[in-house]
């Protein structure tokens, strides 16, 4: 059997418009899928609303004890939910569910090195069995990154992160391909040109892009893990966007 694990994220959720395109997309798959998302879009709103600062460091959010409450009713409740109905209401039988569902997935609070990250979960462990019980009866999952600890600790962990070992625990029991979504049309040559698009990686071009500096800066932790993942079992990973999830680019060994 062949499933996507699709990872989106917050931005696609909170606009009534682009979500509805994008479960639109998503209904007319013709094939299983787990789809995870973010949500820190809505959750950094949400603090806004109720007056919690946002700390972030380099781009990465610190999630003090307040954050917690805030990603959890943002990720956990309104986002995911959202995501639900859009799809309930196009005749996907979506299940909502957090990492901390019937231990979906376990994870751990980052240790303190130079930057407490306060509760912060990096993932130890997905229970695919699970999700495979849920797919084997035409359900679809669609996950938020909130996991939990073997403390019974929350954690905000990242979508991303989250994507990637739900793809590979799932590549135990069926042909995953992992899809990532982005604001542009894929990898490209050329940032400002969809046009520039390279529909396929292979580890050969990856390593003579890298070394004519065509593939660069943030695009190579993201091909770097789309590798790693493969290695794990997952068939191929494709970064597009999320108007195209059958098109973009397709990182294969």
């Amino acid at each position: 059997m062949k499933i996507k694990v699709i990872k989106i994220g917050g931005k696609l959720i909170e606009n009534n418009d682009v979500l509805a395109s994008l479960c639109d997309h998503l209904a007319s798959l013709g094939e299983a899928f787990v789809l995870v998302h973010g949500g820190g879009v809505m959750g950094s709103h949400l603090a806004q609303k109720l007056g919690v600062e946002v700390k972030m460091h380099e781009g990465r959010r610190i999630t003090d004890a307040a954050t917690l409450e805030i990603a959890v009713m943002a990720y956990a409740g309104l986002a995911n939910k959202r995501v639900v109905a859009a799809l309930q209401a196009r005749g996907v039988n979506a299940c909502g569910l957090s990492g901390c569902d019937m231990a979906v997935v376990k994870s751990h609070r980052r240790p303190v090195k130079d930057i407490d990250w306060g509760f912060v979960g990096d993932v130890d462990e997905v229970n695919a069995d699970v999700l495979a019980l849920l797919l084997d009866n035409g359900a679809i999952p669609v996950v938020s990154p909130i996991t939990f600890s073997p403390a019974g600790d929350l954690l905000n962990t990242n979508a991303d992160s989250v994507a990637s070992a739900v793809a590979k625990g799932l590549a135990q029991k069926y042909d995953v391909e992992l899809v990532f979504t982005l604001d542009k049309a894929g990898v490209l040559l050329d940032v400002d040109d969809d046009e520039s698009l390279i529909p396929t990686i292979t580890p050969s071009l990856y390593a003579q892009l890298k070394a004519e500096e065509k593939i660069h800066s943030g695009m190579i932790p993201k091909i770097d893990n789309a590798y790693q993942t493969i290695e794990a079992g997952v068939s191929s990973v494709r970064i597009t966007s999320p108007s195209n999830l059958m098109g973009g680019t397709v990182v294969v060994k």
